[in-house]
């Protein structure tokens, strides 16, 4: 067995995440230049590089994929029975990462943070905002948080909170300004702030139900934004109609600095769910979020 090729493993799975030397060292609290060498080596044992380098970025060879697939469900499994040991003696611990959209702590998970906070001090909770469609197993993330009709059917899903419509509100300056739409077909004599899609590139476009039809709607507008909370600034401040998840807005919706059009059309969306691969929630930590998440659910549900 080759001892040093395996305690330089988890460094080259940490730069593999993190998609860079430096990135890694500040994870693993080595400097950029031991992490550079325990990758050499480990590239040396077996006779082929990893990673492909350029001055501005570090990528995954061939090779490299391979051995990270191989790798990472090992040392995942190491890491959670690990866990699990330590756990029969006392409470969960370690570092939970978890990849989420921002809207997904104000709608569903700051109250279960604090309450993990309260209860399983020694565990971490990361929370890394994202609104790409992230592979969370290779990118070493425990479990993610997405609307429930974006997430693979191969994983495992927790409902965070109840479905929720996905609506069109503007401030009343911009009502007052413009009008309200009435129908659809009046969105294209409005400016609406838009939505870039990271992954694709593309424009977003609105989703309605009409007469029991799907339909979605090109936009067009003088904004365009990347999440949902930069929308709200913006439709607060009377820059045009915002689409966004009923939740978000409801307290400025109740205190009339929002107000909801073209109700008729809104759309159902599934609701928010917290998700990870199968058996991954026998880690004591990932059981712990998870149980958490259930309890702060019936209170919820009885308040």
């Amino acid at each position: 067995m080759d001892r040093d090729l395996l305690t330089h493993l988890p460094i080259v799975v940490a730069v593999a995440r993190r998609g860079g030397f430096a990135a890694a060292a500040s994870e693993l609290g080595m400097s950029p230049s031991a992490v550079s060498h325990a990758v050499r080596l480990v590239e040396e044992r077996l006779g082929q590089p990893l990673f492909a380098r350029t001055t501005r970025s570090v990528a995954l060879t061939e090779a490299g994929k391979s051995l990270l697939g191989t790798i990472n469900p090992a040392l995942q499994d190491i890491h959670d029975r690990m866990e699990r040991i330590k756990a029969a003696k006392g409470k969960p611990s370690g570092l939970l990462r978890i990849n989420a959209s921002r809207i997904s702590l104000p709608l569903a998970i700051t109250r279960v943070i604090r309450a993990m906070a309260e209860r399983y001090p020694e565990v971490e909770v990361e929370i890394f905002s994202d609104e790409r469609l992230t592979d969370i197993i290779s990118e070493g993330f425990d479990a993610g948080i997405r609307v429930g009709e974006m997430i693979a059917q191969d994983m495992v899903a927790v409902r965070l909170t109840p479905p929720f419509r996905a609506i069109v509100v503007a401030s009343p300056d911009y009502i007052g300004r413009f009008g309200r739409p009435k129908t659809l077909a009046d969105l294209a004599g409005h400016t609406c702030i838009g939505y870039r899609l990271i992954r694709s590139g593309g424009l977003y476009q609105w989703e309605f139900v009409d007469n029991g039809r799907d339909v979605a709607v090109t936009v067009r507008g003088q904004a365009i934004v990347t999440e949902s909370h930069s929308a709200v600034e913006l439709a607060l401040a009377g820059v045009g109609l915002a689409y966004v998840f009923e939740p978000l807005v409801q307290a400025e919706i109740a205190s009339g600095k929002l107000v909801q059009v073209l109700g008729d059309y809104a759309v159902t969306e599934a609701g928010l769910f917290l998700y990870f691969p199968r058996r991954a929630e026998l880690a004591p930590k990932l059981r712990a979020f998870i149980d958490m998440v259930r309890q702060v659910s019936r209170e919820a549900a009885t308040s």
